[in-house]
């Protein structure tokens, strides 16, 4: 009876000391998993997708209004992460036929004062800051670049660099919007963060090794390699200033430290022998960096400055550190076009150098009430958009002449115009519209305009282009497409002027006998 007892009572410690076993497990990997299996659906869904809209299209139809009037805005949008200090968010493009080469759009908010901890991704990333103001630092070369980015900003991290990001807004949030670029990605899920600060959550990378393969490679010991990759548990944005945190992470204390600080405390942790290597071309050596060579750089910056301004770059001394890329400010640039009705910016490879190693181009746009960017083709890219401000419509065409998108859309959207596809963009008339984005080619991208002084057909224009469409007088079509005397930006019919002079002087003449007839009917009824 006692031994049957006994082995009752050890089944029972069983079965509790699974259910703790199970319990365990962190929050973090069930989040993994639960990630994985949403990103296998997905893509299992927006292949079929695309490919149904696309044969539905192919058969003549085109899309029934309502069916796809959204088909290009992208709403597949998933938290990546979420902490006290900050969340990234990323809208997910679909890929299929239409779209040679997908890219997903991020949204990373930091709160005041907080930590996007060091990491390098799978994937190519150009940073946009659309608020606050922020301290990037990214290996370039074996070296640590620091760069102050404000707003306006853009920056470049290519795939496999190790980075990370400060919000040193005062009691402001920072707001970026980053291109991630999955050409050079694992596949494994929408991009692969390689965290090299952390913990529990996220977990460092240092931690695939053997703790006496660590504590050997630092030359401390066990106990201490295990102290410091176990503490960090607050997430990938953290707090840097908040002293009601203890212990502070690893990451707050070097942040903190002093210059000689840093290097003192580095000499404690690792006994780093700088070694030459043979020269490589310039593109290897654009990505490559070095675990030591990283960890050296943070805590012993060597403040060199590099004095050179150009246009739509910053030359803030305070926060620039090693030679690497400057960021490059969009609103400090003069805009490529510019009339009443808005203006336009872009930028490729030959006016950032750090675009040709990403292969994306960058582009902002404002127009003002009413007017519209004129309808256009872009030959050479896929165009991705996100609506910084106000409210309006994006209209898309398919080649067969049906429509493939007619749809409102306002701040935070996110809409993708594919390659060849030909479509504009209409603002409200409420107020001005402002939308920026990245396009998939760095080279020049030479939109193609439909309509408009500098179009297609102003330059086709002869009597091919009116036996094209069935006009016989090549005056007919001539004088169609000169009723537009505006360019790339165009206003609404209300707004535009009449730019017949003829036809403006006669109606200023009707208009001043209507007035002095008013005159002289007044002064007839006054002398009766």
């Amino acid at each position: 009876m006692k031994a049957r007892s006994l082995i009752l009572l050890l089944l029972l410690l069983l079965v509790l000391l699974n259910a703790r076993c199970a319990s365990s497990v962190p929050y973090h990997q069930e989040e993994v998993e639960e990630e994985e299996e949403e990103e296998r659906e997905w893509r299992r869904r927006e292949r079929g997708g695309e490919e149904r809209e696309w044969r539905r299209t192919e058969r003549g139809g085109g899309a029934g209004r309502g069916e796809a009037d959204d088909f290009f805005l992208l709403h597949d949008s998933k938290h990546v992460f979420r902490t006290d200090a900050g969340e990234m968010t990323v809208v997910r493009s679909f890929s299929g036929r239409i779209v040679e080469r997908p890219m997903h759009i991020g949204f990373i908010t930091m709160e005041p004062q907080t930590l996007f901890v060091p990491q390098y991704l799978d994937s190519n990333l150009i940073l946009f800051v659309r608020r606050g103001e922020a301290i990037i630092g990214a290996i370039h070369k074996d070296g640590l670049v620091e760069r102050r980015l404000k707003i306006g900003d853009i920056f470049g991290v290519p795939a496999g660099s190790a980075f990370y990001l400060v919000n040193i807004g005062e009691g402001q949030r920072l707001h970026i919007i980053t291109s991630i670029d999955t050409s050079e990605s694992l596949g494994l899920r929408t991009f692969q963060s390689f965290f090299i600060g952390g913990g529990s959550y996220p977990t460092s990378v240092l931690t695939g090794f053997e703790p006496e393969t660590l504590a050997t490679a630092f030359n401390v010991s066990i106990d201490e390699v295990t102290e410091l990759l176990t503490r960090q548990k607050e997430g990938p944005i953290i707090y840097i200033n908040d002293d009601t945190r203890k212990p502070p992470s690893f990451w707050s204390k070097f942040l903190q430290l002093k210059e000689q600080d840093r290097l003192q405390h580095l000499k404690k942790m690792v006994e780093f022998h700088g070694e030459s290597k043979d020269e490589e071309n310039e593109e290897e050596e654009e990505e490559a960096w070095s675990w030591w060579k990283f960890l050296s750089s943070i805590f012993a910056r060597d403040g060199r400055r590099d004095g050179r301004r150009r246009e739509g770059r910053r030359d803030d001394r305070k926060w620039r550190t090693g030679k690497g890329p400057d960021s490059y400010n969009l609103y400090d640039r003069r805009p490529d076009f510019r009339n009443d009705y808005g203006w336009s910016v872009a930028l490729d490879e030959s006016d950032y150098e750090p675009l040709k190693h990403s292969g994306v181009g960058v582009y902002l746009v404002n127009l003002t009430a009413g007017s519209m960017m004129a309808p256009h083709v872009n030959p050479r890219a896929t165009e991705y958009g996100i609506v910084l401000g106000g409210s309006g419509t994006i209209q898309i065409g398919y080649p067969n002449g049906s429509s493939a998108m007619n749809a409102n859309v306002k701040e935070g959207d996110v809409f993708l115009v594919p390659r060849y596809f030909p479509f504009c963009q209409i603002s409200s008339r409420s107020g001005p519209l402002e939308f920026f984005g990245f396009t998939t080619s760095a080279r020049r991208n030479r939109p193609q305009f439909l309509v408009g002084r500098n179009s297609v057909l102003q330059t086709l224009l002869g009597p091919e282009l009116a036996a094209a469409f069935g006009v016989s007088n090549e005056t007919t079509i001539r004088q169609f497409l000169d009723a537009q005397r505006e360019a790339v930006i165009l206003p609404s019919a209300s707004a535009a002027p009449p730019y017949d002079s003829a036809k403006k002087q006669q109606q200023q003449q009707e208009e001043e006998r209507a007035k002095q007839g008013g005159i002289e009917k007044v002064t007839e009824d006054l002398w009766q």
